[in-house]
């Protein structure tokens, strides 16, 4: 099988070497893994950091959005015909040992859609991000049908089939309930499976604020009305 590793980054020089060089070069089961990294339009050294590394690069010349430059990756992934395409966040939050879970159950054919999920075992997540999560859990529900316990992870794994179905508009953060509702509409398997968090107070001072909150629960309504 073929594991495509799709990482959206804005601004991460400090970070994003080394979230690249500690990916999995090999997990049983996958004969191929290629890492697809989408730079939205950074404005700091992220280009030369990721040069520095055997990631595939593709960028955005201008700054589009978390969801653009997600949408970028999957099309990316689609294109190499990968089995598997994994999404995570490019601050160093996400373990990526843990992509070996959380591809496991699209690898056993019993999932479509595969959420690492940060509430099962919150530790270390702060309180206002807890119940904005949660918050946006309820407006995904509202808008989808499905209940999930981390409507707005960026860790997650798409089957082929799944990536083939779906057609994302969302340019921002939206992107994660939007995905969700994709689910929902193809009738897709979905599973969630706990993974780690490394809440430094880099990645916290990277994380959404309460009025973007807002503003993904306004484009995610405007999405629905839209059809």
């Amino acid at each position: 099988m073929h594991l495509a590793i799709i990482i959206p980054a804005y601004n991460e020089e400090k970070v994003i070497g080394k979230v690249i060089n500690s990916l999995p070069r090999k997990i049983h089961g996958i004969h191929k893994i290629s890492t697809i990294v989408v730079n939205d339009g950074s404005t700091d050294d992220t280009i030369k950091e990721i040069k520095k590394t055997k990631a595939k690069l593709i960028n955005h010349v201008i700054n589009l959005g978390c969801g653009s430059a997600t949408k970028t990756g999957l099309e990316a992934a689609k294109k190499i015909k990968a089995d598997i395409a994994v999404t995570l966040d490019s601050d160093g939050q996400h373990d990526p040992r843990d992509i070996r879970k959380v591809i496991k159950p699209i690898m056993n054919k019993e999932a479509d859609l595969v959420i690492g999920t940060r509430l099962i075992r919150s530790r270390g997540m702060p309180a206002v991000k807890k119940f904005g999560n949660i918050f946006l859990n309820l407006v995904t529900f509202i808008l989808s049908g499905y209940l999930v316990s981390d409507s707005q992870s960026g860790f997650r794994a798409f089957s082929r089939s799944f990536l083939k179905k779906i057609k994302l508009r969302a340019m921002g953060y939206e992107v994660c309930s939007e995905t969700v509702m994709e689910a929902a509409r193809f009738h897709a398997r979905v599973q969630e499976i706990p993974i780690k968090v490394n809440y430094s107070k880099y990645s916290k001072r990277k994380g959404q604020s309460i009025l973007n909150g807002l503003y993904i629960v306004s484009k995610l309504i405007l999405h629905r009305i839209r059809g």
